[in-house]
């Protein structure tokens, strides 16, 4: 197969953003996907290479483009196949570097997996494999091969699995890692890493599956300087992406369950919760203990969003808790989260320890999440996932990416942040009355005399300082703004409410 072919295939829908004739008319070797910024070490020569272009972005400068296709120059890549979903479009510093390197560039589309592509390239460029025992394809023996499919039928966990994979290299140290960082899998003689040590090695690290979601992704990583076929840590990789179709096949099983007792938690209606009955059921279901103590985390990206995904990894982290993970109405996932053999205490800042990983990944969107206090008892758990959605409508109103507990709401600003806009916007123009109106010159003179006025304790003499103004004006002002909001302000409980008031605007 030839370069030249890629583009006959309608089904790939590729676009040759570079590359002239002889550079089209290269023969494929193979199919390497990396994303790491120099990936010279993995490739062989002749193969196509597929990259996301996770290791670039608009910030870099000209050099990081060079230095990776010069890369595929050295190890006599055929072509670089670039997706577009990371970025939107092909960056063209990627464009030129191919140029000056002589390396045919194609485009790949959002809706094309890099899975089709290796297929596809597969599928024409051997054919049937087993038709052809005199060139044999594979790195891994056909013992170890065997013997891995055996495993996986029969369910091995996955450190068996890497042991035996990695075993005819001596069981160098070697992980399987998510994208969090959070260990799926080490050899014997791998050392155990933090998720922040995890999450450091990904870019050093080929990706299992690259159809997953940023969040599902799993990553093989052999640190060090051992030798290893690329062809063999693709086949190792394969055994993992097939053990990973096995777990997602396990978790969608369990879906059902979880979607039972959050709509319990979450049905509207009379009464301070779902029926202790129903309730008990629903968590035996879903493998939860029905007693408490429990917490609920909600979490909200957008509507393409993986939320769920992401909330389950992020609670995977939860050393001695148990958990499980559904959806809610508006596009948000919620986790009811047992911790009755862990301490409840370990939860905020084990997720709040986290977020930035998590939010570090691979995505178009970040994360807000917010966190209930702890329920005691399963009635309790209607009013934790109350708590939660507030605490997360407080996370999003803070502008940036973050995981709020309710806990966190100690100041008059902090709970008005988790109050619905709608809601805040009429209080506040409800409260202000005329002053609400922000487009008369006199009405916004007077508020910020009222904001200052609070501000400064209702000190009127602090109040005329901070403004350059007589105190007498100070005076004057307060009693219009006093006269056209119905409030005393010598009363605190009616300073509450301006200054609450103005905290909505």
């Amino acid at each position: 197969m030839h370069v030249e072919d890629l583009l006959r295939l309608e089904s790939l829908d590729l676009t040759l953003l570079w590359g002239g004739p002889p550079l089209l008319a290269r023969e494929i070797s193979g199919v390497t996907a990396t994303d790491l910024e120099d990936p010279g070490r993995f490739l062989q020569r002749g193969e196509i290479v597929l990259s996301g272009l996770v290791w670039w972005s608009a910030a870099d400068e000209e050099g990081t483009a060079d230095r990776f296709v010069a890369a595929l120059r050295d190890a006599g890549a055929a072509a670089l196949l670039a997706g577009e979903e990371t970025h939107g479009t092909v960056p063209e510093v990627l464009v030129d570097a191919c140029r000056r390197h002589g390396i045919a560039l194609f485009s790949v589309p959002v809706h094309t997996s890099f899975r089709a592509i290796t297929d596809t390239v597969y599928l024409r460029q051997w054919g049937d494999l087993s038709r052809r025992p005199a060139a044999d394809p594979y790195a891994l023996p056909e013992n170890v091969r065997g013997e891995l499919s055996r495993l996986l039928a029969d369910g091995a966990d996955p450190d068996t699995l890497l042991a035996r994979a990695v075993d005819r290299l001596g069981t160098p140290p070697c992980y399987v890692l998510s994208a969090t960082g959070r260990t799926i899998a080490r050899t014997p003689g791998a050392p155990a890493l933090s998720a922040a040590e995890a999450a450091g090695r990904l870019k050093a690290a080929l990706r299992v599956d690259p159809d997953a979601s940023a969040y599902g992704q799993w990553f093989l990583h052999l640190p060090g300087t051992v030798e290893v076929p690329p062809r063999m840590l693709h086949e190792i990789a394969e055994v993992f992406a097939q053990y990973r179709q096995g777990v997602l096949r396990r978790e969608a099983a369990g879906r059902g369950p979880a979607t039972e007792l959050l709509g319990l938690l979450d049905a509207p209606g009379p009464g301070s919760g779902a029926r202790p009955a129903p309730l008990a059921a629903a968590l035996r279901a879903c493998g939860l203990p029905d007693h408490g103590p429990y917490m609920v985390v909600t979490l909200s990206l957008d509507a393409a969003g993986h939320g769920v995904e992401a909330l389950e990894e992020a609670v995977r982290h939860l050393a001695g808790h148990r958990s499980v993970t559904g959806s809610l109405a508006g596009g948000r996932a919620a986790a009811v989260i047992a911790t009755d053999s862990g301490s409840p205490e370990d939860v905020v800042p084990a997720l709040k320890e986290l977020w930035p990983t998590l939010h570090s990944c691979d995505a178009a969107v970040l994360p807000y999440g917010g966190i209930s206090t702890t329920a005691v008892t399963p009635t309790e758990l209607n009013g934790a996932l109350v708590q939660a959605r507030y605490a997360l409508t407080a996370a999003e109103r803070a502008g940036s990416a973050n995981l709020t507990a309710i806990d966190d709401l100690t100041t008059l600003n902090a709970l008005l942040a988790g109050v619905p806009t709608d809601v805040r916007t009429a209080f506040g123009i409800h409260a202000l009355g005329p002053l609400a109106d922000a487009t008369n010159p006199s009405h916004r003179m007077l508020l910020e005399t009222l904001d200052t006025f609070l501000t400064h304790n209702g000190s009127w003499a602090r109040t005329a300082e901070a403004l350059h103004l007589h105190v007498n004006t100070v005076h004057y002002r307060i009693r219009r703004v006093e006269l056209l909001t119905g409030r005393d302000l010598a009363r605190l409980d009616h300073k509450l409410d301006l200054k609450a008031a103005l905290l909505c605007r």
